[in-house]
């Protein structure tokens, strides 16, 4: 699937990643682009600067991913590519608080999961569609300084091998976004991946511990014009089946083995 005449959804997309693919999903010539975040000031001026619909909510409830769904539909029709982007950064090992686990769990899980159950059915009916879930590189390897974090993105790769497997014969294509050290203005994923802050000094932390491990593996944490952005439009192809990291990462014995049906940007 190629972006150009399709339509692109993308969530966390007041800044960061999101910001940026969907400008770039606007620039491949996208029949339409949603963008959706918690902030909509700055929503409401990517959506003006690309030309597409801004959309408001939480997507770690259910009933605003219903809706951002059926508001993408009645503007542009069908839902062709739909980027789960959005993350939130929560600092803490174990004894984080049950809100800061409950809270990454629904946004690095359960967001994709409503993104899923909404579309699956409507992608299997025309037999194709492209699931975009954005994990990290913490979903690879455990990230010192932020278990929340770490475990739900490891739950975040999980559930996209499942769906790669599971409908991949069927026509709906799944990639899952692994970046190493991404660096953004916010430091995470768009406006809703800002820290409360409380957990600020834990945030930063774990930040830095996912700028260290980047830089143990010999390299340094891209600019947000880099590599990222360039490689999503094309991993939505149908001739793409996987786009190696750019550098190995020690997960087992050989861990692209267990992620070789999933298109994996690193």
């Amino acid at each position: 699937m190629k972006v150009k005449g399709k339509v692109c959804v993308v969530t966390g997309a007041a800044g960061g990643i999101g910001e940026a693919i969907a400008r770039r999903y606007a620039k491949e010539g996208a029949k339409g682009v949603v963008v959706a975040d918690m902030d909509q000031g700055r929503l409401d001026k990517v959506a003006k600067d690309i030309g597409g619909l801004a959309v408001s909510g939480d997507v770690g409830q259910e009933g605003q991913v219903k809706r951002l769904i059926e508001e993408a539909e009645k503007k542009y029709g069908q839902v062709d590519v739909f980027f789960s982007n959005a993350g939130i950064g929560r600092g803490g090992h174990e004894d984080a608080t049950n809100k800061d686990w409950a809270d990454s769990w629904a946004i690095h899980v359960m967001a994709h999961v409503y993104a899923a159950r909404a579309l699956v059915p409507k992608m299997l009916a025309r037999g194709e569609g492209y699931l975009l879930n954005t994990a990290s590189a913490a979903g690879l390897l455990a990230s010192m300084g932020s278990a929340p974090y770490g475990v739900t993105k490891h739950a975040g790769v999980a559930l996209a091998e499942h769906l790669s497997i599971q409908y991949g014969d069927r026509g709906i294509r799944v990639s899952v976004l692994c970046p190493q050290a991404v660096d953004t203005s916010e430091g995470v994923h768009g406006a809703q991946a800002r820290p409360r802050p409380l957990a600020a000094r834990h945030a930063a932390a774990a930040r830095q511990d996912r700028r260290g491990a980047a830089t143990a593996l010999g390299r340094r944490p891209e600019p947000l014009r880099g590599n990222c952005t360039a490689k999503i439009p094309r991993v939505a192809r149908d001739d793409t089946s996987i786009v190696d990291p750019q550098h190995p990462i020690s997960n087992g014995p050989d861990p692209m083995q267990r992620l070789k049906t999933l298109r994996l940007i690193a």
